[in-house]
């Protein structure tokens, strides 16, 4: 069994200090994907050492943002990573830091799992221009690679409620970025393409459940949140995940990150 968790870890090395390392410790994913790391190349090895809080033993692969103390994603593996990635789409626009793809070998073939980080966009200004130009030259490689990848897997913070179910407040947010009618005509192109959502699979017709909660005012205590963090398969794949869970805090003082970890349990034999 391949457990798999994606997170959005808002800074890793505040993370680090504020809880990662218990819940690492605890949930013993064997894959972790992460986005808005946040630090230069070279410090997630340095706090996932034999002397670092994150402990040793893991893989990694990770993408720098172009801009400093942005986005940033990584994979953390306690198998071996044969090859990594991180080109998508064009030059003409900026997509470092959002998308890093590595290949694992399991006894069912070549798996490929993608850390993802979507633009969170502004509705109506050049944030927004940016977050389409990303969406739709993520649509162009998940097509490339559900067409010659079995097992293939996207994760983690896509910053895009799909349905009104992904969204407490959805009849308040219908003009707000994260929830536009154009964002989500992106996500309906990918399960066309043949992409399954684990996580509506596991709920379908049922609110949530949710994955992250602004720290303002009381949204995490009345899970007044957003479902924005997925886990995408390729259907031979999807077939085998199961145990689908949102790993929640207790409470809002128990919070390391203001999303919570997503998790899948995948039918996979490491080679």
């Amino acid at each position: 069994m391949l457990k798999i968790a994606t997170v959005n870890v808002n800074g890793i090395r505040a993370a680090s200090r504020n809880g990662m390392a218990d819940w690492l410790k605890k949930a013993k994913p064997d894959i972790v994907c992460l986005q808005e790391v946040r630090a230069p190349t070279g410090e997630l090895a340095k706090l996932a050492s034999k002397d670092g809080p994150l402990g040793d033993g893991w893989f990694i692969a990770e993408h720098e943002a172009s801009a400093k103390g942005r986005a940033g994603v990584a994979v953390m593996s306690r198998i071996p990573i044969k090859k990594f990635r991180t080109d998508i789409g064009p030059d003409e626009f900026d997509s470092a830091g959002r998308w890093i793809e590595v290949d694992i070998e399991t006894a069912a073939g070549l798996l490929t799992v993608v850390s993802c980080y979507v633009h969170s966009g502004e509705a109506d200004t050049p944030k927004q221009v940016e977050k389409y130009k990303f969406l739709a030259a993520m649509k162009q490689r998940m097509g490339q690679l559900i067409k010659k990848q079995e097992l293939a897997l996207v994760v983690g913070d896509l910053n895009v409620g799909h349905t009104e179910l992904d969204i407490k407040n959805w009849k308040g947010n219908l003009k707000s970025a994260g929830f536009l009618p154009e964002e989500r005509v992106y996500f309906d192109d990918f399960a066309k393409q043949g992409w399954v959502d684990i996580g509506r699979k596991a709920h379908p017709g049922k609110p949530g459940p949710y994955t992250w909660w602004s720290f303002r005012g009381k949204a995490f205590d009345n899970d007044a949140g957003w479902r924005i963090d997925y886990q995408l398969a390729t259907p031979k794949l999807a077939a085998l995940g199961q145990n689908y869970r949102v790993d929640r805090a207790k409470s809002y003082d128990d919070r390391w990150t203001d999303h919570s970890p997503v998790i899948v349990d995948y039918k996979l034999e490491v080679k």
